[in-house]
């Protein structure tokens, strides 16, 4: 099976250990286990409890307590709705590998993270991309959706909120989207591992598996949670998903490791705190970098609603490759460039690390700014 290279993952396995002022990371700041506890509430007796623990294969599907925990994160989903996977890139690769055969009609939303196209793709799937533009703030133009779901298509990929560009579906147009699904039989795979970090309100964004009924919710334990080495995610879907999916699952997963699942259930029970955190250093990040671009006039952006990315178009005469690797190679500072997400002419920064890194990498960028005007 041939399947395209995954641009943004080899930029990040080729540059992100070699650079000092990591502006390319997705995930809010990572929480260290002694973290984790204190938010909980727990001390050592915590890790003490683990001790008798056997190091087995775990609940196949994810243990009780932790799909009860994630099903507490959406209106209408229980337990027989969910399966818990190796990380959101293992649920996003589950669904497709379930769902789409050769020569079936699959329409995605670009930019996204690219497994969404290149996976079915890779299985003989016909693909068509709908292309998120500036002028839209980056939302999806239902009309052009509407073109492309013709009769018989068997799935539409979505992301809400958006990689790489931080902008948000809101309630009324998943609804919308829900609609076009509806009307050609389609199911609708929405990528959600952002879900928790909206910049307003409970920053909790609305779900595709709660309102529409062929509508399946991928997420996980790494961006709005911080837990990024636990390598958990989970579905959420109709339960003819989950049995579809399970299939698939008994050949690569069989289970998470049961300390994983132990650690995900405990965040998930006290994600109040957990996304306090997280939220408090996305909106408090990003406000930084708004005030930053106003003094920067070679970038402009469509200013993120939520996530922890957004998408800088940049005003000099090189590619957006040639940009991020000069600019590692000159301040240590790094970005990921639009060409892994076939947006040249734009970086991808993530904001949502430590704000000194930030301060620090935004600095030395306008520093390069500069000396290449």
């Amino acid at each position: 099976m041939h399947i395209e290279p995954f641009a943004v993952e080899i930029w990040m396995n080729e540059w992100e250990t070699r650079c000092e002022w990591n502006l390319a990371e997705t995930c809010v700041d990572s929480l260290t286990l002694g973290e984790l506890l204190e938010l909980a509430g727990k001390g050592e007796s915590e890790l003490s409890g683990l001790l008798s623990v056997r190091l087995g294969y775990g609940e196949i599907d994810g243990s009780e307590r932790l799909r009860t925990a994630i099903c507490a994160l959406y209106d209408r989903q229980k337990t027989d709705n969910v399966v818990v996977t190796h990380g959101t890139i293992g649920a996003n690769m589950l669904v497709h590998k379930a769902l789409v055969a050769c020569g079936e009609r699959v329409v995605a939303v670009v930019p996204t993270y690219q497994q969404h196209y290149s996976i079915p793709a890779s299985i003989g799937a016909d693909v068509h991309t709908l292309k998120l533009r500036e002028e839209d703030n980056f939302l999806p133009d239902l009309d052009a959706l509407r073109a492309l779901v013709t009769s018989g298509t068997r799935l539409i990929a979505i992301n809400n909120p958006n990689n790489p560009t931080g902008a948000l579906m809101d309630r009324s147009m998943l609804t919308e989207i829900a609609s076009i699904a509806r009307a050609a039989n389609a199911w609708v795979l929405c990528d959600e591992v952002y879900r928790g970090t909206d910049q307003t309100g409970s920053g909790m964004t609305d779900s595709i598996a709660d309102i529409y009924e062929k509508g399946i919710s991928t997420a996980g334990m790494s961006k709005a949670y911080a837990l990024a080495g636990l390598r958990l995610g989970w579905i959420a879907a109709p339960r003819e998903v989950i049995e579809a999916v399970s299939i698939h699952r008994d050949y690569d997963t069989i289970s998470v490791g049961v300390i994983d699942d132990h650690f995900a259930a405990l965040a998930l029970e006290h994600r109040d705190k957990v996304l306090a955190r997280s939220q408090s250093i996305t909106r408090g990040n990003l406000a930084l970098l708004e005030e930053w671009l106003h003094g920067e006039p070679r970038l402009s952006w469509v200013k993120p609603r939520s996530g922890t990315t957004a998408l800088l178009k940049y005003d000099l005469p090189m590619s957006s490759r040639e940009f991020c690797v000069t600019l590692l190679k000159e301040t240590g500072v790094m970005f990921t460039p639009g060409s892994a997400f076939d947006m040249e002419g734009h970086i991808r920064i993530g904001y949502a690390n430590d704000r000194a890194i930030l301060q620090e990498g935004l600095s030395r960028v306008s520093g390069f700014l500069l000396a290449h005007a």
